[in-house]
């Protein structure tokens, strides 16, 4: 079985070929994947803290939806272990970016069975974030005294994530 082709294929922030319309004449992809991110909002939403922290990428890079997802499950666990549900997790990007595939097949026969670069848009399968320097990737709200807890959650998720991050306390 074959999974996700490495990260450094997607890690550059370009402007695809990629179009995504509500008529289907219009858009160039049919098929768009679903985002494995369900939920942007975790635990009391409604309750104002006085304190937020901000996790921040350092530099210009795309994101895949699975990375986010799985740094989310992370933070969203160990801040349910400490807090209980006495914060207000935020996930601040969304996956619009489209991430295509030109499958490429080697082997015997291999040369009946696709067309190599000569139609080479290739299909989608899956989406990514494209962050910005200082854009914040997620942002939890709570009482002055998790501040310690929120930031080794938030440092602990930063491995999932493929890009340099920092934390601020505002």
């Amino acid at each position: 079985m074959v999974g996700l082709r490495p990260f450094r294929c997607y890690r550059r922030v370009k402007r695809a070929y990629t179009r995504k319309s509500k008529y289907k004449a219009k858009g160039y992809i049919k098929a768009v994947p679903t985002s494995k991110i369900v939920k942007f909002n975790y635990g009391n939403t409604r309750k104002e803290f006085p304190s937020k922290v901000n996790l921040f990428c350092k530099q210009r890079i795309q994101i895949r939806h699975n990375a986010i997802e799985s740094a989310r499950v992370m933070v969203v666990r160990k801040l349910n272990k400490v807090l209980g549900r006495n914060y207000h997790f935020q996930i601040r990007l969304y996956p619009h970016h489209i991430l295509r595939e030109n499958k490429m097949i080697t082997g015997a026969g291999a040369d009946r069975m696709q067309t190599g670069m000569q139609h080479a848009f290739g299909k989608a399968m899956g989406l990514a974030a494209q962050v910005k320097p200082k854009q914040a990737i997620f942002t939890v709200h709570a009482e002055k005294e998790a501040i310690p807890h929120i930031r080794a959650a938030l440092k602990a998720c930063t491995y999932k994530l493929p890009c340099k991050c920092g934390i601020e306390v505002l």
